[in-house]
């Protein structure tokens, strides 16, 4: 399937042990310390916490030497053209070990509108009628299907009885490259799995429609390898007094504080010089 998809800028991202995925490391950013946000593993899903007015960004960094092509989607809602997501759809294009933070919804070739947390109600998903997909954010992987490369003359293969006569092993069929698209088919069984249980301290978050900031982009062309994803990233999320509720995060008991075995020698720095403004010699 050749489709018009975006092209992004060239950024260099350093991601950590917090991002996910195989072709593609993807992680969410905190935007207010530059930081990952750490992801929670919780019966067969990853989750993470967001804070409430906080925005975020979905860092992705293509692992592979060729171009890759990622469809993202926050509550259920194609981060591009605003639809009800699907696989189908336009994405974002990274060059071979390409890196780039996902801001925000996009407005145009030259602007996005923030991601930011908020209560589900106001989200952006919630409030054009689309709340049943609230709170998780989706990144679908295809890899490009690259050029036929031009034919060759060559003797045909002997027979698998001329081989065995000859000694030589027989040829062996390729098994269909099948199995990455088979993996993103069983991801996508599973989206149910995980139900609420307990009742929630907090709201639940969603995310919504920011203020407006630069964010720059071409289009270009994309041929997938297939109609199915290669690889397919989901990622929970919620408030970290909601994730503690439901036993996604574990509380972690208070440190008590640890004894200083010089109390009476605290760490010294240059002072201020006499009648220096709010300071003084000490």
């Amino acid at each position: 399937m050749k489709r018009a998809c975006i092209a992004i800028a060239l950024a260099a991202l350093s991601l950590d042990a917090h991002a996910l995925g195989r072709l593609a490391d993807v992680q969410i950013i905190d935007r207010s310390t530059g930081s990952a946000l750490e992801t929670h593993y919780y019966r067969g899903e990853y989750w993470v916490a967001g804070t409430p007015g906080g925005r975020y960004s979905v860092a992705i960094h293509n692992r592979l030497g060729q171009r890759l092509l990622a469809v993202t989607s926050v509550d259920g809602v194609n981060v591009i053209s605003g639809d009800t997501a699907g696989w189908q759809q336009t994405g974002y294009v990274f060059g071979p070990y390409q890196g780039y933070e996902i801001s925000g919804w996009r407005k145009s070739d030259r602007d996005v509108a923030t991601f930011e947390f908020t209560a589900s109600p106001n989200s952006y998903a919630e409030r054009t009628g689309r709340p049943a997909n609230v709170g998780v954010i989706g990144v679908a992987l295809f890899r490009e299907r690259l050029p036929e490369p031009a034919a060759i003359a060559r003797q045909a293969p002997p027979s698998p009885a001329d081989a065995a006569a000859a000694g030589a092993p027989s040829a062996r069929a390729e098994p269909a490259p099948a199995a990455d698209a088979a993996r993103a088919k069983a991801q996508v069984a599973e989206e149910a799995s995980v139900g609420r249980v307990a009742a929630l301290p907090a709201p639940k978050l969603g995310t919504g429609h920011g203020a407006r900031e630069a964010s720059y982009v071409e289009h270009t062309d994309f041929s997938r390898e297939s109609d199915s994803p290669s690889e397919l990233i989901r990622i929970r999320y919620d408030s970290y007094a909601n994730l503690l509720a439901m036993g996604v995060i574990r509380d972690r008991p208070p440190q008590p504080p640890r004894p200083n075995a010089f109390p009476e020698s605290p760490a010294r720095y240059v002072a201020d010089p006499p009648g220096y403004p709010g300071g003084g010699l000490r």
